[in-house]
């Protein structure tokens, strides 16, 4: 039984809040390999920007490809927008200096431009799975010459549970 006197002990610390809401948004992407999910937290820890990967307004998904390999314009590539644009395209806001942005795989070269360009200060990411790719070593190196800050997310959590219905 817990004790209804005191304050919780094991409620989320601002990073496993944020990077949740990520991993939360991450479960819209319709992508049947890869779902990702990116939120952007300013400065005073509120919410500014939530997305995911997925295909651009007004383009259906049943109808533009998901495919991985093939050429070009038979995969998903040159369609899907990815979720770290999604939060930044959908922030409620326009100036990001200073916020932070919580993403699930570390940004591509693209979004890593975005990122920079729209202000954003730091970047805490879930994996880096693509850390010998070409397109994060140029993130990388863009990250380090702008001076902006990346971390990779640490938590002593191994889940976090959601119940739809509390049935206490």
């Amino acid at each position: 039984m817990t004790d209804k006197k005191t304050k919780r002990t094991d409620y989320l610390n601002w990073d496993e809040y944020f990077m949740s809401v990520a991993l939360l948004s991450a479960q819209r992407s319709k992508d049947p390999n890869t779902q990702v999910g990116a939120c952007v937290a300013n400065q005073n820890n509120k919410i500014i920007g939530v997305g995911y990967n997925g295909f651009p307004w007004g383009c259906s998904d049943d109808i533009l490809p998901w495919a991985r390999e093939g050429k070009l314009l038979d995969t998903k590539y040159p369609y899907v927008c990815h979720a770290e644009l999604n939060a930044v395209l959908n922030s409620t806001i326009q100036d990001l200096k200073g916020c932070r942005i919580y993403v699930g795989l570390f940004p591509c070269n693209e979004c890593t431009k975005v990122i920079i360009q729209s202000g954003i200060e730091e970047i805490i990411y879930l994996s880096d799975k693509y850390a010998e790719s070409d397109s994060v070593k140029a993130s990388k190196f863009m990250l380090d010459t702008s001076n902006t800050k990346y971390r990779q997310f640490k938590s002593d959590r191994k889940e976090i549970r959601l119940n739809l219905f509390n049935e206490d």
